[in-house]
């Protein structure tokens, strides 16, 4: 009888990505998966390592995960955290069997009484997750991740600390995944999307993430790109997303004022984003906006919110997150003067929750009496191009719905973030 292996995923889209790899490998070594962490003989914890609450989730889910596996089943940890604290998290957590970082392979064979194994990869893995086989989606959607690493300098991101470099794959192993795949929509994400191929000039270089994107799209229905940095969202990529007939922009602005930003190592300003939303809503009228915004980065001033405040009512995007800034280790940001007291945060990111919520809620009331396309993912539950998998609203249809499938629906009701859509 085969062994049974359970995988807990958290953070981003791209750790599950990195998930789905790694359970390719363990199916490839014969075996099998279970909904059971109590039943089974590998545990293993994709963890992350963005934010301070973050590494606390990783860890509560360790502990509990450690309580319910069966005497003998070892418990690995894998992902950003293990690579990032390998050592201080193995002697901190000696419930932990392997600590195992990007590129080491998790194995379920039993160490010897007492000893525990600790391996984390070197800054760019001999076993690289990215080019690994991937099993079929047990979803209608998935991710596919273009490169790993990242190669700016954004004075509060630990990421290439531990990540390494930006490293894009070759556009011919990425079409293999998404034909492996087999699903009606593929999202691309990666550190910096749109940076793809710049880190190989001689063979990608700046822009291919258009002709990628094409490529993606001749395959599959649905093609949707998440995290675009503002200065590499060039015009021809413009037109390639919205080309694909998911004309969804997910916008990493961070802030609006550009002193702030400056602060934060990072390019634009509140009137450049909003001249470029305007254009994209010029070229495509149904196009949908996310971005996210750190509220309380050290010097934030009450004009700075203030700016941030006025570009939310302004852009009316779609969707927003709100995140308060958390001091991460050897960044630029962790030792810069200015902090904002917690009690300020908290009282800013309310207001711009209360804001965006408005917002949202308006913009899904206008959708009532609509008729949209859906993909449905499971029974009842399922998403037009405006709605990212696991990110954003949903649209409540008919059970009778097939799932996997697209189907054509009326939009007759909203509920804040979410829709409720009758068949035609």
């Amino acid at each position: 009888m085969a062994q049974l292996f359970y995988v807990e995923t958290l953070g981003c889209p791209k750790n599950q990505v990195d998930s789905d790899k790694l359970i390719g490998t363990l199916l490839a070594d014969g075996m099998a998966p279970t909904d059971d962490p109590a039943a089974a003989d590998l545990v293993v914890v994709n963890t992350c390592a963005f934010i301070d609450v973050a590494r606390k989730e990783s860890i509560d889910t360790i502990l509990a995960l450690d309580d319910q596996r069966k005497a003998g089943g070892r418990l690995v940890v894998t992902g950003c955290m293990a690579e990032r604290y390998g050592d201080e998290l193995a002697e901190a957590l000696p419930e932990v069997d392997q600590v195992a970082g990007f590129g080491v392979p998790v194995n379920v064979v039993a160490k010897p009484e007492g000893k525990r194994s600790i391996a984390v990869s070197a800054a760019i893995p001999t076993l690289d997750l990215l080019n690994l086989p991937r099993p079929k989606s047990t979803s209608p959607w998935a991710y596919v991740k273009i490169a790993e690493g990242c190669d700016r300098t954004c004075g509060f991101c630990a990421i290439p600390s531990f990540r390494g470099p930006q490293r894009s794959r070759d556009i011919s192993s990425i079409l293999d995944e998404v034909d492996q795949l087999q699903v009606n929509e593929i999202v691309l994400v990666a550190q910096d999307l749109a940076s793809y191929g710049k880190d190989r000039p001689s063979e990608l270089g700046a822009g291919a993430i258009v002709p990628l994107v094409r490529a993606v799209s001749a395959r599959v229905p649905w093609t949707r790109l998440l995290y675009l940095y503002p200065s590499d969202l060039s015009d021809d990529l413009i037109d390639a997303i919205c080309e694909t007939g998911v004309p969804y922009f997910d916008l990493s602005l961070q802030h609006v004022s550009k002193s702030l930003l400056r602060r934060m190592r990072r390019w634009g300003d509140g009137d450049r984003f909003l001249r470029r939303i305007a254009d994209i809503r010029e070229r495509e009228s149904a196009a949908a906006f996310r971005s996210n915004f750190i509220v309380g980065y050290p010097g934030e001033t009450e004009q700075d919110h203030d700016q941030l405040l006025a570009f939310v009512e302004h852009a009316q995007l779609d969707w927003c997150g709100f995140f308060s800034f958390s001091p991460e280790e050897g960044t630029y940001a962790a030792d810069l003067d200015g902090a904002v007291p917690m009690s300020l945060i908290n009282d800013r990111l309310a207001e711009l929750r209360e804001l965006q919520d408005e917002i949202t809620a308006r913009r899904r009331d206008e959708l009532i009496g609509s008729t949209v396309k859906v993909l449905v993912d499971s029974v009842a539950e399922a998403r037009s191009t405006r709605e990212a998998p696991e990110i954003d609203g949903i649209i409540e249809v008919p059970e009778d719905l097939v799932v996997g499938q697209f189907h054509d629906v009326r939009i007759v009701d909203a509920m804040g973030p979410d829709l409720v859509a009758e068949s035609l």
